[in-house]
């Protein structure tokens, strides 16, 4: 990408009658680059996972908990975690030009968003390329405040990858969340989730 913005810049410096004209790139660094591609790469499976860390313990993640890296395309991966019969989850990565976004869609059983949906974060760094945190975001924030949960403007959620394992963490002071799925073996697919259709 940087060749190609270097290349139209001399073309223009050296006075050619050539007219450039595509889109805005969308910029992005290695290590983002190769995070988003590794999860990519786990598309159309299924894996299934178990809670690792619940600290303090909180109610609503009973059942059967699996992982469908379900819709990718360049610059979007929706991931639904789906919690035994609950299939109202889906966490959707996005390539933003900043950084990565990670966003929670919540809906109810009739695919009608939930009042609490699409909070999440953002990359601050460039991370790593097995690991990626995201720190709460300004709509998520003022979510959490209306919602009477204020305690969660500091939220952090992390999302690890490595070759047998995939980890999807929230940290906050006083309260520590994380799911491992195991990636060597894949398992049936879930349902399509709440909200949305194949």
């Amino acid at each position: 990408m940087l060749k190609t913005l270097i290349a139209a810049t001399l073309l223009v410096s050296l006075g050619t009658s050539a007219n450039i004209v595509q889109d805005a790139p969308l910029v992005s660094i290695d290590t983002h680059d190769a995070y988003f591609s590794s999860l990519k790469a786990l598309c159309g499976k299924a894996f299934a996972g178990k809670i690792a860390v619940d600290n303090p313990p909180a109610p609503g993640f009973e059942g059967a908990l699996i992982m469908h890296v379900r819709k990718c395309t360049d610059s979007q991966l929706q991931i639904p975690f789906h919690v035994g019969d609950d299939h109202s989850r889906t966490w959707i990565i996005t390539k933003t030009g900043s950084g990565l976004t990670l966003k929670h869609d919540h809906r109810n059983a009739d695919g009608s968003h939930d009042e609490q949906t699409m909070y999440g974060g953002q990359t601050l760094d460039a991370g790593w390329a097995n690991a990626q945190s995201f720190h709460a975001d300004q709509y998520s924030k003022e979510l959490f405040t209306a919602r009477g949960i204020p305690q969660s403007n500091t939220n952090i959620w992390q999302m690890f990858i490595y070759p047998e394992k995939f980890s999807y963490r929230l940290i906050r002071e006083g309260r520590e969340f994380r799911v491992d799925f195991d990636l060597t073996q894949s398992v049936a697919l879930p349902p399509t989730p709440w909200g949305y259709a194949d």
